[in-house]
């Protein structure tokens, strides 16, 4: 599980950007990101919690909470 903020999130196409807390590289936000989640939309400058899912092209956001203890 890791902690970071919301860079940028376009709530049309679903795709982002979350700066990580640990200082590592960005992690992409895709379509279906938040699925399971009560959220729908995601605000530049929020504070997220999540799981990364490393792929071929880069780290991705999953089973996203939003606040620092995963609300």
């Amino acid at each position: 599980m890791a902690q970071g903020v919301v860079k940028t999130y376009d709530p049309t196409t679903g795709f982002g950007l979350i700066v990580p807390d640990d200082g590592g590289d960005e992690v992409y936000l895709r379509p279906g990101s938040l699925a399971g989640s009560i959220f729908r939309l995601l605000r530049q400058g929020q504070r997220v919690v999540y799981d990364v899912t490393t792929e071929q092209n880069g780290d991705y956001a999953g089973n996203i909470r939003v606040g620092q203890e995963g609300y």
